[in-house]
């Protein structure tokens, strides 16, 4: 290590630099906090060798003494080693496979047009009569379709984020604590303006008011939960009986927004006229 600037200062700015450019990081900070105290406690001196973070990576505080939890570990150390050595080029870096390879995301199941159609179906379904909660699900689940939106951004959506004049939604922190602004198709636009207006037969619309709101009891007007989301399309899945073809147990929620992201641009376009049950010269 440099004799001017200790291995704790360096993780710290590590951090700093990676945060600036978006990254949330999570519990990589004390992971990295930690490695620093069992190199200081190592009494290491100079440049940090592999062997000593492969080291470090077995001593996971749970024990486990798996490689996979190893190869996590260091993976985020390897991370760290290739800022330093930009720093400090006698810093060795570990081979990545030294516990075999870290363990990857699972694939998503991957929506057939019409499972998405069938969905929205029975989500116009869902009762009680009268009520906006088949509106509001319908919505979520078409939005998060036919825009790619994460589960959690579409439901943290506030009404001035939605801009039917100008077709743009702003999307506020992220996965990666930015926001952005989302360009939306005409007949989403149509299908938005259709479900703001069902919405204030039951609520009045006032500044910075959800978007999407509960509809039970004092839930009314209340942004709508997540957890009460997953549920509602897990009946509706399980009704529905679709064949997984994903990683995971089942479809998920999330697996929705990989349905925009993986479309063409023509069929992606097309699609939303679908969700949105209109026809695709409505919205010429």
């Amino acid at each position: 290590m440099s004799a001017h600037v200790s291995l704790q200062q360096r993780v710290v700015d590590y951090l700093a630099d990676r945060r600036r450019l978006g990254f949330t990081l999570r519990s990589r900070d004390t992971l990295l906090a930690g490695f620093a105290r069992y190199v200081t406690d190592r009494k290491h001196r100079g440049p940090l060798t592999a062997d000593l973070m492969i080291e470090w990576a077995r001593q996971d505080k749970w024990q486990r003494g798996t490689p996979s939890t190893w190869a996590v570990r260091l993976a985020i150390v390897r991370h760290f080693a290739r800022y330093l050595k930009e720093l400090e080029p006698e810093t060795e870096v570990p081979e990545e496979a030294v516990f075999g390879p870290e363990a990857g995301r699972v694939a998503p199941h991957i929506f057939h047009e019409q499972e998405v159609i069938d969905l929205l179906a029975s989500a116009r379904q869902l009762g009680p009569p009268g009520s906006i909660r088949a509106a509001t699900y319908e919505t979520l689940f078409g939005l998060m379709a036919s825009t790619g939106l994460r589960v959690s951004e579409a439901l943290h959506l506030r009404d001035a984020d939605v801009d039917l004049k100008h077709g743009m939604l702003t999307i506020r922190q992220t996965k990666f604590a930015k926001s952005r602004l989302l360009p939306i198709h005409p007949t989403t636009i149509t299908a938005l303006a259709k479900y703001c207006r069902q919405r204030s037969r039951h609520v009045a619309t006032i500044a910075d008011m959800p978007f999407l709101i509960g509809s039970r009891g004092r839930q009314l007007g209340k942004p709508l939960g997540d957890r009460q989301a997953h549920r509602v399309f897990n009946m509706l899945r399980d009704i529905l009986g679709w064949v997984n073809r994903g990683g995971h147990a089942a479809p998920r929620l999330h697996d929705l927004r990989h349905y925009a992201a993986l479309e063409t641009m023509p069929s992606c376009i097309s699609s939303a006229c679908c969700l949105t049950g209109l026809r695709c010269s409505d919205s010429a």
